[in-house]
């Protein structure tokens, strides 16, 4: 094992690697419970969806661990599963069925693309600003949800949203929660939203507004709900070409993000290289392909790996660690239901994960107007138009508008205006 995972050459052992795997696990475990909730909504089994979301997260995380050996966790990305819920299936009036299509589409062409030179270019032809805009954006959308959920933001024919009733027991408790997990998070408690749900949901049953189940354990079951459920040509049918490249997109330059500044954390680049980037992106690839075959919406890198390399996690065993807990998890089911069945338990990750993922705001130089102003566009238009792809969209074409009308338009990447002649295209003439 030693020598595998090259322990002793990383100056660390065993212990601190399984102590590092815990953390990241406790830290991360929280998706277990966020993603079937939200995937729910888009009229998936929750059961199925919770057993996909575990297997592809120890899948990816396990060739993770094992091939590129970088103590990184894989799951299903927040973001992505409310574009697979609120926008392509409810807003955009599609199947679920059809969405895991364009997502299974998305892992294929990841797998390829993880396999040649074409990924870099793809990554490197999107402005820094834009890429920050994007995330921000994402966040903002999922914090809009969390708060909608909550009811805490409420529809109103006068305004559009308004203010909700606080008095309201869920939007009431969903405060209390978002406090406790904030101040858990003040006091860097490992685990703090997974723990805040706990605490709440432990409120929630002495309020009278949460019922325990028969058994808090059960075999895993309900995956023939969603496995090889995919109906991949309706992708085509439908033209859902933008969903397919929003995923991709996102999925291509947020997953190398979370690894380069994990991998920086961790000490374990070379001379600002990434050594075995193609290992640790076929896990993603791979990841997102075999989960959308089991019946969830695409995987990424989780920044919350950078917790177990705060504790010493330096190698692969650290994942392999976290995968063998989420493998556990699957006995659970039954207290994962319960738990997303009270928006007040998961509506407070979604706000508080949404603020995160704005951090990249301040990467962003608001004083150059050609580059911030498309990147406002991107961040205000994906909550207002409850669109992920619309929002990228508007930004991908006015940014290059404003290049050439600055006379700098050799400082655009051709592949951007590609980009922006086809969401032109689609927002204009196709439905979105």
């Amino acid at each position: 094992m030693e020598s595998w995972f090259k322990l002793e050459e990383r100056g660390t052992k065993v212990s601190t690697e399984i102590m590092a795997g815990i953390t990241t696990f406790l830290t991360m475990v929280y998706i277990v419970i966020v993603n079937p909730a939200v995937l729910h909504i888009a009229g998936m089994d929750f059961d199925g969806v919770f057993m996909a979301t575990i297997l592809a997260s120890a899948l990816a995380t396990l060739i993770m661990g094992i091939f590129a050996n970088y103590p990184i966790a894989i799951a299903p990305g927040m973001g992505m599963n409310a574009y697979f819920s609120y926008s392509v299936v409810l807003a955009g009036g599609h199947s679920w069925q059809v969405a895991l299509g364009a997502v299974f589409l998305t892992g294929i062409i990841f797998l390829l693309l993880s396999l040649t030179k074409f990924r870099y270019i793809l990554i490197d032809s999107i402005p820094t600003s834009l890429k920050h805009a994007i995330t921000a954006g994402i966040g903002l959308f999922i914090s809009f949800i969390g708060l909608q959920n909550a009811k805490i933001v409420i529809a109103s024919p006068a305004t559009l949203v308004t203010l909700g009733n606080l008095a309201e027991p869920i939007t009431l408790m969903t405060i209390i929660g978002l406090v406790i997990s904030l101040v858990l998070m003040v006091y860097r408690v490992q685990g703090a939203l997974f723990v805040g749900m706990l605490i709440t949901s432990v409120i929630a049953y002495y309020k009278g507004m949460l019922v325990l189940p028969d058994s808090l354990y059960m075999l895993p079951h309900g995956l023939e709900n969603t496995a090889w459920q995919m109906n991949v040509s309706g992708v085509f049918e439908q033209g859902l070409y933008a969903v397919v490249f929003t995923f991709l997109l996102i999925t291509l330059f947020d997953t190398t993000g979370t690894m380069l500044g994990v991998a920086e954390q961790a000490g374990l680049l070379k001379d600002g290289k990434f050594p075995r980037v193609r290992g640790a992106l076929l896990a993603d690839a791979v990841g997102t392909t075999v989960g959308a075959a089991l019946g969830t919406s695409p995987t990424s890198a989780y920044v919350e790996s950078s917790s177990g390399v705060a504790v010493g996690g330096r190698t692969g065993l650290t994942a392999v660690v976290t995968a063998i807990l989420l493998l556990i998890t699957l006995f659970f089911a039954p207290i994962a239901k319960i738990l997303a069945s009270i928006p007040a338990v998961t509506a407070p990750a979604l706000i508080i994960v949404g603020f995160f993922m704005m951090g990249g705001l301040r990467s962003i130089d608001w004083n150059d107007l050609e580059e911030a102003f498309p990147a406002f566009l991107i961040v205000i238009a994906m909550p207002l138009t409850y669109s992920i792809a619309t929002g990228i969209g508007v930004g991908f074409i006015v940014y290059p508008i404003l290049k050439v009308l600055r006379g700098k338009s050799r400082t655009v990447h051709p592949i951007l205006y590609i980009f922006a002649i086809l969401f032109f295209i689609q927002l204009g003439f196709f439905s979105h």
